[in-house]
């Protein structure tokens, strides 16, 4: 599903975001609910921010990537948590575009998210290359999810990918 955003283009920076597990829902520009066999996942478009609501019968997780009053940290490279019965893992990465490149980059992806079942994308007015973009998957008994926040006036692209699944016992 692809979207406009009402609204003026406020996370100005890929520095400028931060990420938070288990946070209460925020107020979302816009938002896809979806089923994935048995796990109820909503992806909230926060602007240029995200959210995502996970819940399971085995209980729910919440991820949020935004600017965060009061946050000082930087968005992590990696990070991996138990969530209750949960493994959490959490990815990013930012990467710097020519113009050109992101030009390209922007539409692959934007073309990507729109028509795909399970995909969400926002972009702002005024600015066909500034957008959010979120694509959630389940396989394998994981529920997998990837974003992308774009900020053409800098040429970067902030990805992220994230895994939450059971956690496997070892073996005795």
């Amino acid at each position: 599903m692809l979207t406009t955003l009402n609204t003026a283009y406020t996370d100005t920076r890929a520095a400028d975001l931060a990420w938070a597990l288990g946070r209460e829902p925020l107020s979302a520009l816009a938002t896809l609910d979806l089923e994935l066999s048995g796990a109820k996942l909503q992806l909230r478009l926060l602007g240029a921010s995200h959210q995502v609501l996970l819940e399971e019968e085995r209980g729910s997780c919440s991820e949020t990537v935004a600017c965060i009053a009061g946050s000082s940290s930087p968005l992590p490279l990696g990070v991996a948590e138990r969530v209750g019965d949960w493994e959490y893992e959490f990815a990013a990465r930012v990467e710097t575009l020519s113009r050109g490149s992101f030009a390209g980059r922007a539409q692959e992806l934007l073309a990507l998210v729109a028509d795909h079942p399970h995909g969400l994308a926002g972009v702002f007015p005024g600015s066909p290359h500034a957008f959010t973009a979120m694509l959630a998957q389940r396989h394998d008994g994981q529920v997998h999810w990837r974003t992308w926040h774009a900020y053409p006036q800098d040429g970067q692209l902030v990805a992220t990918r994230t895994r939450v699944g059971v956690r496997v016992a070892a073996p005795a």
